[in-house]
């Protein structure tokens, strides 16, 4: 093998070995700028694209445990390494996908140590991404706290309103039994 293949084979490798996620995608008529603005979108969530020949591809996956086959790997393909959050990756794969003509397609992926095919990381695209799921999981154990808390408000509440009230009605007696307590002149007798 010429060193100039055996570089990239390595390097290949070495991604794919410390890569906890990647996509296998296929490219079709992906010309330069729209290539470059798909490296920045994924770059924008910790993703990264790679085109490679599918030969070194396939000689980097004999050092791991996956096996692929060249009948799986048609056209041109490429690899989205996703360093942070796969989810995300996934979304901005099948969006690109979509709104430039099927230019990118996702022929599998590689997701936390399982092998998945297309289908399931399309499900996987349409999912919330873990911000979303922790927010939605904070809300979901926020969500009884708050309102047991909007309970216990009330019932202070209302507890002072009734002192208040009380404290009021008394104050108004207090002050009609006063006045009617006055002395009265005695009225000049004709």
């Amino acid at each position: 093998m010429r060193q100039e293949k055996q570089l990239l084979l390595d390097e290949i490798k070495e991604k794919v070995q410390g890569a906890e996620s990647f996509l296998l995608t296929r490219y079709v008529n992906m010309k330069a700028n729209s290539s470059h603005e798909f490296r920045n979108q994924l770059f924008k969530v910790g993703g990264e694209y790679e085109i490679v020949r599918k030969r070194v591809f396939l000689k980097a996956m004999e050092s791991t445990d996956l096996q692929l086959s060249l009948e799986n790997l048609q056209g041109h393909i490429g690899i989205v390494f996703a360093t942070q959050d796969p989810i995300e990756t996934t979304k901005i794969v099948f969006k690109y996908g979509r709104e430039n003509e099927n230019s990118v397609e996702v022929l599998g992926a590689y997701i936390e140590g399982q092998l998945l095919p297309a289908k399931d990381v399309e499900m996987l695209s349409k999912l919330p991404g873990k911000q979303e799921m922790r927010s939605q999981l904070l809300a979901t154990f926020e969500a009884p706290m708050a309102e047991f808390l909007a309970v216990l408000e009330a019932l202070m509440t209302s507890v002072m309103h009734a002192m208040d009230n009380k404290s009021s009605k008394d104050a108004e007696g207090s002050q009609e039994s006063a006045e009617s307590e006055e002395p009265k002149e005695p009225e000049a007798q004709s």
